[in-house]
C-alpha cells in the first residue's frame, strides 16, 4: 500500500531543508533541492520503518495545504517548493519480501 505525504521544502542561504506536516520531527537537509529530496525520502522511509518496528500507528496523510504564516511568521523563506512524497507503507514491504 501506498501513501502520499505532503512535503515543504525551503531554500536557505545555503542549502535546502524539508518537512511533512504530517511526520512531526521528521525532517532533512541538503545541499541541492535534489539531494534534499532524496534525503527526505529516506528520512520518511526510515521514520515510517521505525514506528512500524515499535508497534505505534503510521502517522495519516491528513494535510493538503501549508500554512506558512505558522512556520515562517515573518516571511523571511523566499523560496519554496510543495508536492507530495509517495511511499511504500511497511507493512507491504515486508509482505512483498517476504513472499520473494
Amino acid at each position: 500500500m501506498k501513501r502520499e505525504y505532503l512535503v515543504v521544502y525551503e531554500k536557505g542561504r545555503e542549502n535546502w531543508s524539508a518537512f511533512s506536516p504530517d511526520i512531526p520531527g521528521c525532517g532533512s537537509l541538503g545541499d541541492t533541492l535534489g539531494q534534499t529530496r532524496s534525503n527526505m525520502r529516506e528520512a520518511v522511509d526510515l521514520y515510517l520503518d521505525e514506528t512500524m518496528k515499535a508497534g505505534e500507528p503510521l502517522p495519516e496523510a491528513t494535510a493538503t495545504s501549508v500554512d506558512f504564516d505558522e512556520f515562517d511568521p515573518g516571511h523571511e523563506t523566499k523560496q519554496y517548493v510543495v508536492e507530495w512524497l509517495e511511499v511504500e507503507l511497511p507493512s507491504l514491504k515486508r509482505e512483498l519480501a517476504a513472499a520473494s
